[in-house]
């Protein structure tokens, strides 16, 4: 499948590793100017955009949960980059909390964390994004859901209910930015193969996680950053609002 995204200026959450680092190449192999975030791990950034070959590429230290912290990102963006053309909230936070196991005071920051970081960050990138797209009247905004938020996460309560909310914001800002030409896609994966996944994967439960799918594997990174770079390609904005499953079969709804 070929890409172009010449000159386009491609901002990534959660950019250093598994399917944002991934998607980083993808984007940049194709013409874009890449700029991904990272929370702590400088090292695997400082790798992944040394990956990336030529271009205007440039990596910044950003917790999303912390929403001053997004607030001056934007300030420093905008010093460097003229034009916003494509923002993909990857970033996120998995904690587990099982409610019949977990203290209250775990239970309670599990869930703040998990909100924070996977639904009020990804709200606070879209104000920001929105403000530059609306004086382009133009832009792309890529919201990484997850399976999660239809079937349910017995053991990580927050997570499916924290991507349940970025499936409804997403909605709902792309009914109020399409008059400005900006599109909104939300792409639901299951699991995925990422260095995260590994000790899961390769743990008793491995297989058991695998079978979900009738393909008997999880999804690979590629696969992921291949379908957010079809929705971030000119010509499906009228896909708007729409949720993308990539999950293998393993969750079907209708």
């Amino acid at each position: 499948m070929t890409f172009d995204f010449t000159n386009k200026n491609v901002l990534i959450t959660g950019g250093s590793r598994g399917i944002g680092s991934v998607a980083a190449k993808l984007f940049a192999d194709a013409g874009a100017n890449v700029i991904i975030t990272y929370n702590a791990n400088k090292k695997a950034a400082e790798d992944t955009i040394a990956s990336l070959g030529a271009g205007d590429h440039s990596f910044y230290q950003l917790d999303v949960a912390d929403a001053i912290a997004i607030e001056h990102f934007f300030d420093e963006f905008s010093k460097k980059y003229d034009r916003l053309d494509i923002l993909v909230n990857n970033a996120a936070a998995h904690l587990e909390h099982k409610i019949l196991e977990t203290r209250f005071d775990t239970w309670r920051q599990n869930w703040e964390q998990t909100l924070q970081t996977n639904l009020m960050g990804p709200a606070n990138m879209c104000y920001f994004a929105a403000k530059i797209m609306v004086k382009q009247q133009a832009g792309k905004i890529i919201n990484v859901s997850s399976r999660g938020a239809f079937r349910g996460e017995p053991d990580n309560p927050a997570y499916g209910a924290s991507k349940a909310g970025v499936n409804s914001m997403s909605q709902s800002l792309a009914l109020v930015l399409a008059p400005h030409n900006i599109s909104v896609h939300i792409i639901a994966p299951g699991f995925v193969s990422t260095e995260m996944a590994t000790d899961k994967l390769s743990g008793p439960n491995g297989e058991a996680i695998k079978s979900q799918s009738p393909f008997g594997r999880v999804a690979k990174p590629e696969e992921v950053a291949t379908l957010i770079a079809v929705y971030a390609s000119e010509g499906l904005e009228f896909a708007s609002a729409g949720i993308v499953d990539i999950n293998g079969a393993s969750y079907l709804r209708s």
